[in-house]
C-alpha cells in the first residue's frame, strides 16, 4: 500500500482494473436479473416473453401448424379470386401470397418485427405459394369445395385474430394498438387481395368478418392486462371467433348499412 503524491487516500496497487472488472460484473449480473426480454425471432416467430408472472406463448410446433394452415387456406381464397380475374400463373401466385401473408406482414410492420415473416419464414411462403400453384393447376376442383374453402377461411380468421393480438401484446404495445393488430392481422390479406383487382373488399360488404375478429383480439388483450392470459382463454377466444362467423355465413348476418331513400330526381 502507497500513499497518493497528491496526499488523497492510499490505494492498493495493481486493483484498479480488478474494481473495474468487478463493477462490470456486478452491473451484467443486475441487468441479467431485472431486465426481461421484449422480443427474440426464431424460426420468425417471437420468442416466449413473461407478462407478469405468466408466460403468454411458446415457440412450439402447434402455433407454426396453425399459422401453416392460416396461411394455406388464406392463400387458396387470394388464388380463387385471381382465377376468376383471368390472371396468369405468376398473378395466381402473387395474390395468393398477398392473401396468406399480407395480414401478417403488416401486423409486423406496424409493431417494429422487421423484417416481416412474410419476407423471412421459408416456410409460411412456400405454403402461400404452394396454395397458388394447386389453385392455378386443379381451380375446378376448389372451386367444387369453396363452402369447405369457407369453413377453413372462418378458422384462419379466427387463428390470425388471436395470435395477432397475442404477438403485438408480446411486444408490449398498448392495449387498444394490440387489439387494432389483431384484426389487421385476420382481414389484412384479404383487403390487399381485393384491392388488387380492382374489387371493395370483401370485408366491408359481405358478413360479419371484422367484428368476429375484433371480439377475439378483445378478449385477448382484456385477458393479458389481468393478467389470465391462459391456453384455455386463447382456445376460448378461437372458438368465439370461429362461432360468430360461421353464425354469420349461415344466417346472413351483415353489420348495419346506411338505409336506402328514393331517388331525388
Amino acid at each position: 500500500m502507497t500513499a497518493h503524491p497528491s496526499g488523497r487516500a492510499p490505494i492498493i496497487m495493481g486493483c484498479d482494473r480488478g474494481v473495474r472488472t468487478c463493477q462490470r460484473v456486478l452491473a451484467d449480473a443486475r441487468a441479467d436479473n431485472c431486465a426481461t426480454p421484449r422480443r427474440r425471432r426464431v424460426a420468425g416467430h417471437a420468442a416466449p416473453v413473461a407478462f407478469g408472472t405468466e408466460m403468454l406463448t411458446a415457440n412450439s410446433d402447434l402455433q407454426l401448424g396453425l399459422d401453416l394452415v392460416g396461411v394455406f387456406v388464406f392463400a387458396l381464397s387470394g388464388g380463387l379470386v385471381a382465377v376468376r380475374a383471368r390472371l396468369d400463373l405468376v398473378g395466381v401466385v402473387v395474390l395468393a401470397w398477398v392473401a396468406g401473408l399480407g395480414g401478417g406482414m403488416i401486423r409486423d410492420v406496424l409493431i417494429g418485427d422487421t423484417p416481416p415473416v412474410g419476407v423471412s419464414d421459408w416456410r409460411l411462403m412456400l405454403a402461400a405459394c404452394v396454395a397458388g400453384l394447386i389453385t392455378f393447376a386443379l381451380h375446378p376442383r376448389v372451386e367444387r369445395i369453396a363452402r369447405l374453402v369457407r369453413v377453413l377461411d372462418a378458422a384462419g380468421l379466427a387463428v390470425f385474430a388471436v395470435s395477432g393480438a397475442m404477438k403485438a401484446v408480446l411486444f408490449s404495445v398498448a392495449p387498444v394498438t394490440a387489439a387494432v393488430v389483431g384484426v389487421i392481422t385476420a382481414v389484412g390479406g384479404g383487403l390487399l387481395r381485393d384491392v388488387i383487382v380492382g374489387q371493395v373488399p370483401a370485408v366491408l360488404r359481405n358478413e360479419l368478418y371484422a367484428v368476429p375478429a375484433l371480439l377475439g383480439s378483445v378478449v385477448i388483450v382484456v385477458a393479458a392486462r389481468l393478467e389470465h392470459l391462459t391456453s384455455l382463454v386463447v382456445w376460448a377466444a378461437v372458438v368465439l371467433v370461429f362461432a360468430v362467423r360461421m353464425a354469420a355465413v349461415v344466417l346472413d348476418l351483415n353489420a348495419p348499412q346506411p338505409l336506402r331513400t328514393g331517388d331525388p330526381s
